[in-house]
C-alpha cells in the first residue's frame, strides 16, 4: 500500500466532492490525526526516558551483582 499526500487526496477528491467540500473533509481528516496523536504521544518513550531506563537498569543490576557476590563471599567462609 503506497502512502498518498494530502495534495494528491485533494486532486483526487475535489472532482468528485467538490473544492469547498474536499478542503472541510482533508481538514477534519488531519485535525482527528493531530488530535489522536496529541493524547498518545504520552505513552511514547523519548530518547531521555531510554536513556534514564538504561542508567537505572544498570545501578540495579550492579546492587545485584553485589549482592550476589557477598553471599557467595558469606557461603565460602561459613562452609570452610
Amino acid at each position: 500500500m503506497s502512502a498518498i499526500s494530502s495534495i494528491e487526496l485533494y486532486t483526487i477528491l475535489k472532482g468528485k466532492l467538490g473544492e469547498n467540500e474536499t478542503k472541510a473533509l482533508i481538514e477534519y481528516i488531519e485535525s482527528k490525526v493531530d488530535k489522536t496523536f496529541d493524547k498518545e504521544k504520552s505513552i511514547l518513550a523519548t530518547k531521555v526516558d531510554l536513556s534514564e531506563m538504561k542508567a537505572e537498569i544498570i545501578k540495579w543490576m550492579f546492587i545485584f551483582w553485589i549482592g550476589q557476590i557477598a553471599v557467595l563471599l558469606a557461603l565460602v567462609y561459613f562452609k570452610g
